[in-house]
């Protein structure tokens, strides 16, 4: 029981016992500069680049119709992602963003007594809806290089776990799961398990060897793909998400998400954006460009950086974490620090970057 207190009264209310120690998503700071010097926000993962022209004008065309509920059943996007990914349209469950989806599925599929296991340090909003799920996460570590242990991922299932989320690229690391290894883990487990590929970032991916999500997903009917609009596709302020699953899956996804989850304004977005893919993807190129030269030159600091593959960096600065976020925030940047572990950085602007790598030329790796 938890009481409340008001100016009249005090209210004593019920609040479920095991959500007392919830974990806060904490979203990355917008960055203050100092006078003279332009701000730049490294901390979210976003796309610098704003909507293409294209998006725009789907958006204003859309805004006609703000008056009126959006499409529950999403059906233009939905037939646009069918005809994109080559998959039939109850394959497919959209939501508010990648994270949004991944809600879905996690309470349809987990609750008391189950489990999920994932690997960590990794997307911090998966402890969050585990819990909110009144599920159990169990949390594999991650290998001295970053990356995921399968081996104890597949050594830590047991006859309650319903859920394993694999996030490649992972965030914050940026390391990927090769796919022949994922391919072998999911013929070690039981078949049962709902295998969630988080694939946020795919569009920044340039190792050949990475998992490919949906391959997997033709050929495991436990596998569910997850992408979002919100990072290559600079969609991040309308939050459209989307899975791809076998239909039983699929089909209990969207029973269980929330009416209208999708805005009107998001589903234009998308499927302009999917038409403006070509030009997109460009963009997406130049991310990734500056990605790598970001890599390089930490690593020509000494650095003790791993290949990222998603749209930003990590600095696995251990206690040093805090220390440098707040020389980042006196340089006008701001980052996302995990404290005792390491800073995530985003590929931003080129401005922005080179302001960054001055930074990290100047404070001694751990």
């Amino acid at each position: 029981m938890v009481t409340s207190s008001f100016p009249d009264r005090d209210v004593d209310v019920v609040l479920r016992a095991d959500l007392s120690g919830l974990p806060v998503y904490r979203a990355g700071r917008p960055a203050v500069a100092p006078a003279g010097l332009a701000p730049y926000k490294l901390s979210s993962n976003e796309n610098p680049y704003s909507p293409l022209i294209g998006v725009r004008e789907a958006l204003f065309e859309a805004s006609d119709e703000l008056n009126r509920y959006p499409d529950p059943g999403a059906t233009e996007l939905v037939a646009a992602l069918s005809r994109r990914w080559d998959v039939p349209g109850d394959h497919i469950a959209t939501g508010t963003g990648s994270v949004g989806v991944c809600q879905q599925i996690i309470s349809a599929c987990a609750g008391p007594g189950d489990e999920v296991i994932y690997a960590w340090r990794s997307f911090e909003a998966y402890p969050l809806i585990v819990t909110i799920a009144g599920a159990t996460s169990v949390q594999v570590a991650l290998t001295t290089d970053e990356r995921h242990d399968l081996d104890a991922i597949a050594a830590a299932v047991t006859p309650r776990t319903r859920v394993i989320l694999i996030c490649t690229p992972n965030n914050p690391t940026g390391t990927v799961v090769n796919h022949a290894d994922l391919e072998d883990l999911l013929g070690r487990i039981p078949a049962h398990i709902v295998v969630v590929i988080d694939e946020a970032y795919v569009e920044f991916v340039r190792d050949r060897a990475a998992a490919d999500g949906l391959a997997l997903y033709r050929d495991h009917p436990n596998v569910v793909v997850l992408r979002t609009f919100s990072k290559a596709y600079g969609l991040a302020g309308l939050r459209v998400g989307f899975a791809i699953a076998h239909p039983v899956v699929a089909e209990i996804t969207r029973r269980v998400g929330m009416p209208f989850a999708v805005s009107s304004l998001g589903q234009a977005a998308a499927v302009a954006s999917l038409k403006s893919e070509p030009e997109l993807l460009d963009r997406v190129e130049r991310i990734v460009e500056e990605r790598d030269r970001m890599n390089c030159e930490l690593l020509r600091q000494g650095h003790p950086v791993v290949e990222s593959q998603g749209n930003f960096v990590w600095l696995r600065l251990a206690e040093r974490s805090l220390e440098f976020t707040q020389v980042c925030t006196s340089h006008g940047l701001s980052v996302r620090a995990f404290e005792g572990e390491g800073v995530r950085i985003t590929a931003g602007e080129k401005e922005a970057n080179d302001r960054l790598l001055s930074l990290t030329a100047d404070f001694a790796p751990p």
